[in-house]
């Protein structure tokens, strides 16, 4: 089965307000664009994953990202992550209707190709379904069956929405990666301790007084 990942990131100078207390002003859009280019080349090098869409309106990270081999959908409604994700879901599904969505956070830095298909497989075995985050509070990933709508809740508390939504919560162990999306500086650290991509590895590594590697 090959899914159709769906990846939402939101303009780079207004992401990542919640790292104000680990990482500047200055440092914030290179870093919510590592963390989405960790997570779209991880997805991309998933053997369950037939193609990624990322819906964003920025253009650096549209370029970037497409460099990597994401389809970039424009961000028309504007009004936030869950109308993004639905819109990006009903263009992805125009071209693939026969193929599984998944929507998948783009800050997911430390993201493991084989746990991420042994999340989809899980996943493809229900209508709809969910993988909790790290926290046990929100949502790293959203699943839905060829005509079955994807009903996206993301945000603050989307565990308890999206279970509540009548998706079923997925529980497989060690897919820690898949889990540990990064809005604070605990969070940042707890991926780092997981391993992070080439790309979160090079623009965090100010933050540890390390020089970036040259050419990631």
């Amino acid at each position: 089965m090959q899914w159709t990942m769906v990846i939402p990131l939101k303009p780079l100078t207004r992401a990542k307000s919640r790292l104000a207390d680990t990482a500047g002003a200055g440092l914030r859009p290179g870093l919510a664009l590592a963390f989405a280019q960790d997570t779209v080349a991880a997805a991309l090098a998933c053997t369950a994953v037939g193609d990624v869409a990322v819906v964003t309106d920025d253009a650096v990270a549209g370029r970037e990202l497409a460099a990597l081999g994401a389809r970039i959908v424009p961000d028309l409604p504007g009004a936030g992550l869950n109308p993004a994700l639905a819109h990006g879901a009903a263009v992805v599904r125009a071209s693939h209707p026969e193929r599984p969505v998944a929507a998948l956070n783009a800050d997911l830095p430390a993201l493991r190709p084989d746990e991420l298909a042994r999340v989809l497989a899980s996943a493809g075995e229900f209508p709809r379904a969910f993988l909790a985050d790290a926290a046990a509070l929100g949502t790293t990933l959203l699943t839905a069956a060829p005509g079955r709508e994807l009903l996206p809740a993301f945000g603050p508390g989307s565990r308890e929405r999206h279970r509540a939504s009548g998706a079923v919560e997925l529980t497989p162990a060690g897919v820690d990666s898949v889990r540990q999306d990064v809005d604070t500086g605990a969070d940042l650290r707890a991926a780092l301790a997981l391993g992070v991509g080439p790309w979160t590895e090079a623009a965090a590594a100010p933050l540890a007084g390390r020089a970036p590697v040259p050419g990631q």
